[in-house]
């Protein structure tokens, strides 16, 4: 349960904070570069154009001593060909594999063998007799074996690993291509030079198999509810330009027949300085880096742009109706055309949905149809591009409840806007909200830099992000009324999600694709010589937990402290060493939190209140502990302790809104056995502890229903008299005492009740399998480990880098690179989190279900011997090393960490003998770890898909098969 409040309260104070005006300054720095900043802007953030029309957005950050990178370019799906559609997307799969210096043994060799498979597929492409298409892919498949020969499978990954960085990847939409790393900051050079090549030009090797890792992804997304409703609702939207006309993961008789050729214009066309931008966040020297960047990307030649596209959406006039079916819960989907980011439409709708459904909990559809239980589920919400955009509304109907009735609940709230039935207060509510929103985003490295290059794309400038909640603030009661009445008409497309097979899923044969070369002990010339560059060493810190945090005893009470120096947001968390395995009851009671009131006020009242002081409450009930938690602007955190503190002593059952509840719980039960995602977690769950486990260990229905609510409010009204710890992030710990002492139990002496133990069965080679309508199939494999062993954390770090996670691991290499068996394939040791519990090796993979022979082949051979590559295995332990010395824990993650860190017996930062560890590791002692912790182990499986499409004798080479029920895994 979560809720966030803000209010008007805040006005004065926020107001002081952010909302200066805003204005462009022009300054030139030292080295005659031209940059603009925005007056005001606590960012401090630097917007240059280099002389080819490349964008640079710097900010510093100190936190820790990296630097998040992004590389957008402002293309995507909507440039895609009509007759390539996909492209954009698949052509950033292919950025990653390298240039002519970047994976390849030699060039000279291996681009005339890629010349050549350029050519195929272009007769592939144009050929329209099957048997003909089959053997010039054949060709391509020979041709590619042999190109592979020639090739470093994964060298960029190698080379970007080697530097410490974190979060490599990129992603596609509809205007844009955004491209991902994390990086220390001593290492920004070689960044630099690694990118500065990887931009220089485009070389499509290893591209067939690639192909095939892109059309999972497509089987993925066919597999996936909300792509399936959102593709709808957008053709439906935008019905004549790329926005709903052309998927981003594109269509599957295009992925089918690509063209090299039309992959090179594109990059050719797109991928030019004036339509890319730098953006770093993070430890940088401004003056250093912008001279840094114009060094290496400076050189990027400008080169004109297409002319944009004239199509131009009709205005809608009528509702349009479309309906999907799948196998999970009915729910719809209904969406207003709007204008495009920056807009004052934008605005407006963006207004209108925070006063129908907003994180305060006290918008229009969150009362009248949340809080009353009218139906599973509703909100309101806005989605903006570059040209258009919409304002959404969805709901998920109850059993018995038709997807119309919840249409017309949806209309109902709409209608209230157009009447002003609203109260005027909560604009500025809203607002304030956006403001607070905005400053915990910019205190974020990534936070900043992901709006930075949201700005870039949308082509707006930095003012125009810095001064937009302004423009908020002139948006006044009289404004939404008058758009609601002119907006909201008969003009809207509704989705209705219906239960049902889907006939539009497009299930295909598995090519034929002769497995590739990866030479992973292979390195280019370019690999060869990067190796010899020199980067500034950076030392580890490691925590002082003593240093760092402050404690004060207060009656039986202890209160941990860590001063907040960044700004004005402070978290007051009460901590107890109990929860779900203490006492069932105790996460359902807490539920109820937002349903009931006191005697005093409803619950949407107490909603109203903490909203009015902008504060926000949250309880967590974990297994083994639960926090109660109170955030927002310090100044009015000791309201937000009173409050809380009465409403929890004063809660009021209500019996008839606890049996409202009940239905609800069961209907979400019900739901959650009809989705993929949660039969293959609960599938998961019973492969690694049978039977009797915490997820199948719930309140039966009868339970539930029998159960008398005032044992619930009893249970709420009690929790604070249990022995349990306070911590405070923020400014100053006095008045949050104060107000504790005046409010709150410090004298809580109450032992916590004793836990339920669960047990760890061994694993067995046993095979569970569920079956379900999908065109891909997942597999999960585990192996229950030794009991935590705190020695093996080094090699454990080390082994998973190098054997199952991140693009250059082995697991990835084999399944993906070098098989095209799977989209996802990966394989972690999972370490305990208590020193009384075992470790888990676990084994996951996503594919096409007449693949999945294949992948079990290859997921054996892989867990039966490790394959040793030195260079490789250095790499990932050099990556290891370089993480830990950039990495700080900071801020209140101190305090959770030394939380966490005494569940397994410590009470220092155990991440000293871990890099200590690590320092000294080699191979041998890591392929032992595997022999040992890894090979020698029995696992279970869980499989999930549908049962026709698998191959179920394959899959007894992974032990007996025992199709479970969904009654059994979920135990209702």
């Amino acid at each position: 349960m979560k809720k966030t409040l803000l209010t008007s309260c805040l006005i004065l104070s926020l107001t002081t904070v952010m909302a200066q005006t805003s204005s462009v300054e022009k300054k030139t720095d030292k080295q005659g570069y031209t940059y603009e900043t925005v007056k005001n802007d606590k960012t401090g953030t630097r917007v240059y154009t280099l002389k080819n029309g490349l964008k640079v957005y710097l900010a510093q950050n100190t936190d820790e001593p990296r630097i998040q990178t992004y590389i957008p370019v402002r293309t995507g799906s909507n440039n895609d060909p009509a007759d390539n559609t996909g492209l954009a997307h698949y052509l950033e799969h292919m950025v990653f594999k390298g240039t002519s210096k970047i994976g390849t043994q030699n060039w000279e060799k291996e681009q005339k063998l890629i010349a050549q498979i350029s050519d195929l597929y272009e007769q592939h492409k144009a050929e329209t007799d099957s048997e003909k298409k089959a053997a010039i892919y054949k060709q391509i498949d020979e041709v590619s074996q042999e190109a592979s020969k020639y090739s470093v499978a994964n060298e960029y990954d190698k080379l970007i690993s080697s530097l410490g960085a974190k979060g490599t990847n990129a992603h596609t939409w509809l205007n844009e291509t955004v491209y991902k790393n994390n990086i220390p900051s001593t290492e920004l050079e070689k960044w630099m030079v690694i990118e500065k090549e990887r931009f220089s030009e485009l070389v499509l090797r290893l591209f067939h198999t690639e192909l095939e890792a892109v059309y999972e992804e497509f089987n993925r997304a066919q597999d996936n509810d909300g792509r399936l409703l959102n593709y709808e609702l957008m053709d439906a939207l935008f019905p004549i330009t790329p926005y709903g006309q052309q998927t981003t993961i594109g269509k599957s008789e295009h992925l089918k027949n690509p063209s090299m050729v039309a992959i090179h214009n594109y990059f050719n066309t797109y991928y030019v300085p004036n339509n890319m931008a730098v953006v770093l966040v993070g430890d940088l020297d401004f003056d250093k880096t912008i001279k840094m960047v114009d060094q290496y990307f400076g050189s990027f030649k400008y080169k004109d742009l297409p002319k944009e596209s004239t199509l131009v959406e009709k205005p809608m006039t009528t509702v349009v109706e479309r309906e999907v079916k799948s196998p999970t819960a009915e729910r719809l989907m209904m969406a207003w055309r709007t204008a495009g980011a920056g807009t004052k439409e934008t605005r407006l709708a963006t207004i209108v949905a925070e006063i129908l459904s907003n994180q305060g909990d006290v918008g229009l559809i969150d009362t009248n149809i949340n809080q009353r239980q009218s139906a599973l589920g509703a909100g309101a919400y806005t989605s903006t591009f570059n040209d258009y955009g919409y304002f959404g509304m969805t709901i998920s109907v109850k059993d018995g409840q038709t997807l119309e009735e919840g249409k017309s609940l949806l209309l109902a709230e709409v209608d209230k806007i157009k009447k002003g039935d609203f109260d005027e207060w909560m604009i500025q509510a809203i607002i304030n909200n956006m403001k607070l929103d905005e400053m915990k985003n910019f205190e974020s490295v990534d936070g900043l830099a992901t709006t930075m290059y949201g700005a870039f794309i949308q082509g707006r400038s930095w003012n125009d992000i810095v001064s937009e909640t302004n423009e908020y603030s002139k948006i006044t009661k009289a404004d939404v009324v008058k758009f609601a009445n002119e907006f909201f008409k008969d003009n809207y497309v509704i989705v209705y999600k219906r239960k049902g097979v889907n006939d539009k899923l497009v299930r295909v044969s598995n090519p034929k694709i002769t497995p590739i070369q990866l030479n992973r002990d292979s390195q280019s010339e370019f690999y060869k010589e990067f190796q010899n560059l020199k980067s500034a060493d950076l030392a580890p810190v490691f925590v002082d937990f003593k240093k760092e945090i402050q404690t004060k005893k207060v009656k039986n009470t202890t209160v941990s402290f860590i001063k907040n120096t960044t700004n004005s947001i402070a978290r007051l968390n009460y901590i107890f060493n109990m929860g779900s395995d203490h006492d069932k009851k105790l996460a359902l009671a807490v539920g109820m939190l937002d349903y009931f009131g006191t005697d005093k006020l409803s619950a949407e009242g107490i909603k109203k209140e903490f909203y009015k002081i902008g504060i926000s409450y949250s309880v967590n009930i974990g297994s083994e502990l639960s926090y109660i938690t109170l955030s927002g602007l310090e100044n009015n955190l000791p309201k937000g302790i009173e409050l809380l503190e009465n409403f929890m002593k004063n809660v009021k059952p209500d019996q008839e809104v606890y049996n409202t509840q009940v239905e609800t719980i069961l209907n979400n039960r019900a739901n959650a056995k009809k989705r993929k995602e949660s039969i293959m977690n609960a599938l998961t769950n019973y492969a690694k502890y049978g039977k009797d486990s915490r997820f199948r260990d719930i309140l039966s229905e009868k339970q539930l229903k029998e159960m008398n609510v005032t044992e619930l409010t009893n249970l709420i009204k009690g929790v604070n008299d249990y022995q349990h710890e306070i911590f405070f992030y923020g400014n100053d710990l006095n008045p949050i005492v104060a107000s504790l002492e005046k409010h709150h139990n410090l004298a809580a002496n109450k032992a916590i009740p004793t836990p339920k133990k669960y047990a760890e069965p061994e694993t067995s080679n046993k095979v569970y399998f569920a079956n379900y309508d999908m065109v891909q199939a997942e597999m999960t494999r585990v192996a229950k480990g030794e009991k935590y062993n705190p020695a093996i954390s080094g090699i454990v770090n080390v082994f998973n880098a190098y054997f199952g996670s991140g693009l250059s691991s082995i697991v990835f290499q084999e399944i993906r690179e070098s098989k095209s068996l799977a989209y996802s394939a990966r394989a972690f040791y999972g370490m305990a989190n208590d020193k009384n519990l075992n470790d888990y090796m676990q084994v996951s993979i996503g594919t096409q279900a007449n693949k999945l022979p294949q992948a079990v082949d290859a997921i054996n051979a892989l867990l039966a011997e490790m394959p040793k590559i030195d260079k490789q295995f250095e790499n990932a332990k050099e990556s290891s090393l370089k993480q830990m010395a950039s990495s700080r824990i900071i801020k209140a993650n101190i305090y959770f960490n030394q939380l966490n860190l005494k569940k397994l017996g410590f009470d220092y930062d155990v991440r000293k003998d871990v890099y200590k560890s690590i320092e000294g590791l080699t191979l041998k002692a890591t392929d032992d770890f595997f022999n040992k912790e890894v090979k020698t182990k029995q696992y279970n499986t869980a499989i999930i898909g549908k049962k026709e499409n698998l191959d179920l004798d394959a899959l007894k080479k992974l032990g007996q098969i025992e199709e479970v029920t969904l009654e059994e895994v979920f135990n209702y």
